[in-house]
């Protein structure tokens, strides 16, 4: 089914939907006369985020939970925006992390739940989701 649209320079123009859904970057119209109007389609960055921001003791318990996994050195730095890689973990100290957090907080978290699991705040966001399901 086309859609037939009429532009300011008075000549018609038919649109087909399609079949699926497609990701456009850029389209434009034009045509012979000088007087055309002309678009562009162009991503737009990310102006806002909804954030879910975790606990303050809930973080504060990972961070310090995360240095003890990690046995990094007394003044090491980890705040919420800490990503494990950085603080020199691989894949086998986040599984340790992760099974230190489920004994700490008595709680049990499913892998595919794990695997997203890149920073401090991640860990203590998706702790807080569990508490709070848990009630």
């Amino acid at each position: 089914m086309a859609a037939i649209t009429t532009t300011a320079a008075g000549s018609a123009v038919a649109f087909a939907r399609p079949a699926k859904a497609i990701n456009v970057s850029s389209v434009s119209f034009a045509g012979s006369r000088k007087n055309n109007v002309a678009f562009t389609l162009q991503p737009v960055t990310q102006r806002f985020a909804v954030l879910r921001a975790a606990k303050k003791e809930t973080v504060e318990k990972v961070c310090d939970i995360v240095k003890k996994q990690l046995v990094l050195p007394e003044g090491t730095d980890v705040t919420g925006a800490s990503k494990f890689t950085d603080l020199g973990a691989d894949s086998l100290d986040t599984v340790e992390i992760v099974m230190g957090l489920e004994e700490a907080f008595k709680i049990s978290v499913d892998e595919s739940s794990a695997q997203s699991i890149a920073t401090v705040e991640d860990a203590a966001e998706l702790i807080d989701k569990i508490v709070s399901n848990a009630k």
